[in-house]
């Protein structure tokens, strides 16, 4: 299957999506803010990457711009529960930026397994 990133600050977070998408057959990595997400991008490139808008160090928003210039085809899947914008606008703001699709937290075991299926196909 697919080699997926997972970068969130919230560990309980990181576990259940790596616990899910793992019994879907897919390898998975995690990293807590953009900063290593990016470090680990560039060690090894990722079919998908699945981030948080906020977050230490370096913001979703911030990660996204700076993937997409090292690395303009990488695939990214934006998740928000919410924080300084309500959660819709800013999963807006990452769909404006590039990503190929966004979950508003929380998001049930089959919308993630549908946007990942339909993130990988395209």
């Amino acid at each position: 299957m697919a080699n997926i990133l997972i970068v969130d600050d919230e560990p309980s977070l990181l576990r259940t999506v790596r616990t899910m998408l793992e019994r879907q057959g897919h390898s998975v990595s995690e990293a807590s803010d953009g900063k290593s997400a990016l470090r680990q991008f560039e060690e090894t490139p990722f079919d998908l990457v699945i981030s948080d808008i906020y977050m230490p160090e370096m913001d979703g928003v911030e990660f996204l711009i700076r993937l997409h210039q090292l690395f303009p085809r990488a695939k990214i899947v934006a998740m928000s529960g919410g924080g300084r914008l309500p959660k819709d606008k800013a999963l807006r703001t990452m769909s404006t930026l590039g990503a190929i699709d966004v979950l508003e937290k929380p998001f049930p075991p089959r919308e993630l397994e549908e946007v990942v299926r339909k993130a990988l196909e395209r």
